[in-house]
């Protein structure tokens, strides 16, 4: 069962230096009330998909039972070392492996001393359970899996909460726009990349805000053609959280903060459950049971293939998977 589910930015200003961007700090604070709601509630377990963990054969699960190591950003070393040690639910973790693989994906557990965990795990876990209250569990991002896979391995972690009896807080960690600024700026002048960026990140909140969180799953190609390099899968997380959470509108969502961090767009947003649906869903693509092999997703539409050459073209540059 999961009790609240929350989109987090990963990008490590917010914990490394909130002070240098009224923003980055505004974000912060952010962090701060997911905390306290996370404390308030009856979560066991804290269940985690990140964009900042891409995985290429198949899905990885880091289920070692403590993590302990010191993290340094690959982008922003200047930043300063992260020193962490998290507490991971090693059982859960061999759990949703195992319906991953009844499911006929392709999944593995990650569990050896000094496995480097992302950014932007590292970012949620330090800022939202920095005592280690709550064991987590993290899983990775496939940057080829299609959505029919990214809907199959929600629900297997569904299935895996469901047969545990475990009540989690599901976090996604994402960026919106994943534009980063490609010279260097003060922190002070950071915005969004474009107003385009800006709009449809707007536009996507707007969505969440309402709870609708299976049309903003299904609308997510339209999002990533239109405020996204075109390599940049950070969309999957909505596939993942709305098959995770029963693929509907039944939710009530809050926007915490939206801010720039190095020109991406990051949002704090939180979703629960409510007893009526926001609206009727607005799409009805297909809806998988289990994986039945590649779907041909190196080889995008010839309508599609413009975009990619555009956006090397403009030099621009995305975080994340």
């Amino acid at each position: 069962m999961i009790t609240k589910a929350y989109l987090l930015p990963g990008m490590p200003h917010p914990l490394l230096c909130p002070e240098k961007n009224r923003g980055w700090g505004l974000l912060r604070q952010a962090y701060d009330k997911v905390r306290s709601e996370i404390e308030q509630s009856e979560a066991e377990l804290i269940l985690i998909y990140s964009t900042f963990w891409p995985s290429v054969i198949g899905h990885q699960i880091f289920a070692r039972a403590e993590a302990q190591w010191t993290h340094v950003d690959e982008e922003f070393h200047a930043l300063g070392s992260i020193p962490y040690r998290f507490k991971m639910d090693e059982a859960f973790g061999e759990l949703y492996k195992d319906k991953c693989l009844a499911r006929k994906l392709h999944a593995r557990t990650v569990n050896y001393q000094g496995f480097p965990v992302d950014t932007g795990s590292v970012v949620a876990l330090k800022l939202l359970n920095p005592e280690n209250r709550l064991k987590a569990v993290i899983t990775s991002s496939n940057v080829y899996s299609d959505r029919a896979e990214t809907l199959i391995l929600g629900k297997a972690a569904r299935e895996a909460l469901e047969s545990c009896g475990k009540k989690a807080v599901a976090l996604v960690i994402s960026a919106l726009s994943n534009r980063l600024h490609q010279g260097v700026i003060e922190p002070q002048t950071d915005r969004i990349h474009s107003l385009k960026d800006d709009e449809w990140n707007r536009k996507f909140l707007e969505f969440l805000e309402q709870g609708r969180l299976e049309d903003v799953a299904q609308l997510s190609r339209q999002f990533h053609r239109e405020a996204r390099v075109h390599k940049v899968n950070n969309f999957k997380p909505f596939w993942w959280l709305s098959s995770l959470m029963g693929q509907s509108n039944l939710f009530k969502g809050q926007v915490f903060e939206y801010q720039p961090v190095c020109g991406t767009g990051a949002a704090v947003v939180g979703l629960e459950s409510a007893p009526v649906a926001a609206r009727d869903l607005e799409f009805d693509e297909t809806d998988p049971e289990t994986y039945s092999g590649e779907r041909n997703v190196l080889a995008p539409p010839v309508s599609e293939a413009p975009l990619e050459n555009e956006a090397e073209a403009e030099g621009e540059v995305g975080r994340g998977v």
